[in-house]
């Protein structure tokens, strides 16, 4: 692993490439983008997949999203979707200058949100070739109907008026409020898979110091409630996607959502007995994770002698 940097537009991106540990500086690569989910870096379960990728001969990149973690972009903390989706096209961009990387067989894996924007991305870029999503999020969707979906999107007006309310005092000087990805103290109405995200962002187990747990109120919120990552996912998406998600997942409506809507070649993998989270690093779940992505990757990245 080496850490890199990339431009996306003005903002300087901070990444960690990973390479095969029989890497030939000469020789013809597939690669894949590596995604993080809301709230986290490269270092965690983005870093995590990229490794076990190039373990299986695969070049991987992940990297911190536009104003978070190492990379640059003011207002820092900021979740910006439209921003996110950037990002993966910008990584793109920065795996087409490797000599060593064949720029028609670039994949993209994401996790959680970064599922949704690896998907959002690959609609309107079909330099990625084929998309993994791992615990797939509909952020905006989320953050509309819930974690388990089950409100309307009109639930989400009392918080937009919120964040207006708070606009307007921040335009008159009001401090910046900023609110948690996770839950830094659950209760009992806290939803298991958020519970469980305390305990990976927040405690030894993930924790790591660029990984703030925190988000602009404002400026966050108006970019991704109206945001959907699968809008038009039925005309534009044509590349094959392999979905993998846990049976016990709050979040599992979403993958099932993306495969019943999806029409190019598709595979949804529903793991037994795996939550939300166990797909961030318990080993057992990552590992399948990763069983199926590398087939697939192998599959659809293609060169024609088949090399990884």
């Amino acid at each position: 692993m080496e850490a890199i940097s990339f431009r996306n537009g003005p903002i300087s991106m901070a990444g960690n490439l990973y390479l095969p540990s029989d890497f030939d500086p000469k020789g013809s690569y597939a690669a894949v983008v590596a995604v993080h989910p809301g709230g986290g870096v490269k270092e965690q379960a983005a870093g995590l997949y990229a490794s076990k990728l190039a373990d299986q001969g695969f070049v991987a990149v992940a990297y911190d999203a536009s104003f978070q973690g190492q990379s640059g972009g003011e207002p820092h903390h900021l979740e910006d979707p439209a921003a996110r989706v950037e990002d993966v096209r910008a990584a793109v961009d920065y795996l087409q200058t490797l000599e060593y990387v064949d720029p028609e067989r670039i994949g993209a894996l994401g996790i959680c949100a970064g599922g949704g924007y690896a998907v959002n991305a690959a609609m309107t870029d079909y330099r990625v070739k084929a998309i993994t999503t791992v615990s797939a999020v509909n952020i905006g969707t989320s953050f509309r109907r819930g974690w388990f979906g089950a409100d309307p999107d009109s639930a989400a007006v009392p918080t937009l008026q919120a964040a207006a309310q708070q606009r307007t005092a921040e335009a008159q000087g009001a401090d910046p409020v900023y609110i948690p990805y996770v839950p830094p103290e659950p209760d009992e109405n806290t939803p298991a898979d958020l519970v469980e995200a305390k305990d990976y962002y927040l405690t030894p187990r993930a924790q790591h110091p660029n990984a703030k747990n925190k988000q602009l109120f404002t400026k966050s919120i108006s970019r991704i409630f109206t945001f959907d990552a699968f809008h038009l996912v039925e005309d534009l998406l044509i590349q094959p996607v392999l979905i993998v998600a846990g049976s016990e997942a709050g979040s599992l409506w979403m993958s099932t959502e993306l495969h019943g809507r999806a029409r190019s070649s598709k595979k949804l993998v529903v793991v037994e007995g795996g939550t939300h989270m166990d797909f961030y690093d318990i080993p057992k779940y990552v590992d399948h994770a990763v069983s199926e992505a590398v087939p697939f990757f192998r599959e659809n990245l293609a060169g024609s002698s088949g090399e990884s």
